[in-house]
């Protein structure tokens, strides 16, 4: 079995990179040294270090959870797979060659920490990564403000690989990406919000949903990372496959363990996702699965304005047993694994250690999501 110490030393391999990319992104446009006038806004930009972990609320520095860095680690791998522009031809003792890649890399999670902050208003949620969200500190206005900030700030930061020595047209490609990106999570967003009264959600309206909420940023990391990396059209289109698969799978990961969660290292409460009654893949498949009197009883559930009791949760997953949900969000999830399996496989292999390398890490980011939920 693969274990979670595999994972994490992908993650944290770039760990370090991604942090410092990030503040100086931050830095580069709220430092008081270098921009005097900016003395009146540092609370501004003080919640946007609060939120990524940097500083507590009285603006002090803490270090708190940063979060996985999943998204630009997987540019940064994508960028590797696809040969690093030639700049690196084995594994260096020195980082260096990623320099090209960084400043794409810390937009991509500025946009989504943009994102979090305003789900986080959307979903009314109180607390993010242990912590207290943004809106529940400073008010839902100034965390609208500090989320359309940290948006303009990506978008800022991405130009930052014009002086890393990318060339105008791979940047703009990656500007337009990332613009499609954002406006494809937004998407999703208006789906998931929309899905929240309704019960007539079916399995493939969710899939589509998720495909823009969840999958549609992973795939575009994987994309600008491997056209930082080549113009091999073959490689790019083969690890865009990629990025797409495993954001899927990531989501439906959730999904189950949100129900089936049985260790608290997985950090989800078992059925959990059922006493929030959130409409995720296992509910709408049995929704989609029940016989009529079954169909009545979810539909009373997740309707009801009280909330959920144990007995209820017993219910329901009773039910789920009927409709063999379990077993059908696994094989779900085996599909979805399968395919990025299967898009790493067709990414044309250079012969570099560098590049073998990171499709091995990405095989491994995979490995994690299919032993994660057989846990």
């Amino acid at each position: 079995m693969l274990s979670s110490s595999s994972m994490q030393s992908t993650l944290q391999r770039y760990q370090q990179d991604i942090y410092t990319a990030l503040r100086r992104a931050v830095y580069k446009v709220s430092d008081v040294e270098t921009h005097p006038e900016l003395n009146a806004l540092q609370a501004y930009y003080g919640q946007m270090q609060y939120h990524l972990g940097w500083v507590d609320t009285n603006f002090s520095p803490t270090r708190s959870n940063f979060g996985k860095f999943l998204r630009p680690t997987l540019l940064l791998l994508s960028y590797e797979a696809a040969g690093a522009w030639g700049l690196a031809t084995n594994i260096p003792d020195n980082d260096n060659y990623l320099c090209r890649a960084l400043p794409a890399a810390a937009a991509v999670e500025l946009t989504h920490n943009f994102t979090l902050i305003h789900d986080d208003i959307e979903d009314g949620d109180a607390e993010r990564r242990h912590r207290s969200t943004l809106w529940k500190i400073w008010g839902v206005p100034q965390a609208i403000n500090t989320g359309d900030g940290m948006f303009a700030l990506s978008r800022l930061t991405l130009w930052d690989v014009l002086e890393e020595g990318v060339e105008g047209s791979i940047a703009a490609r990656l500007g337009a990406l990332l613009d499609h990106a954002c406006l494809v999570l937004a998407e999703g967003q208006y789906l998931d919000i929309s899905f929240e009264k309704r019960l007539d959600i079916s399995v493939a309206m969710y899939v589509d949903m998720i495909s823009r909420k969840t999958a549609a940023l992973m795939r575009c990391a994987a994309e600008m990372g491997a056209r930082l990396g080549t113009r091999d059209e073959e490689t790019i289109d083969r690890l865009c496959s990629f990025g797409w698969a495993i954001g899927i799978a990531f989501q439906v990961r959730d999904d189950i363990l949100g129900v089936w969660a049985s260790t608290t290292e997985l950090g989800k409460t078992p059925t959990g996702d059922i006493y929030r009654r959130k409409k995720s893949l296992p509910i709408l498949h049995a929704l989609e699965h029940a016989n009529s009197d079954d169909q009545a009883l979810l539909q009373a559930i997740y309707m009801q304005a009280a909330p959920v009791t144990r007995e209820q949760v017993e219910r329901v997953l009773a039910v789920f047993a009927r409709t063999n949900t379990k077993a059908y969000c696994y094989e779900f999830l085996a599909q979805q694994c399968k395919l990025a399996y299967e898009a790493l496989a067709s990414v044309p292999r250079h012969g570099s250690p560098l590049c073998l390398r990171a499709l091995s890490d990405l095989e491994t980011l995979v490995g994690f999501v299919e032993e994660t939920v057989k846990a």
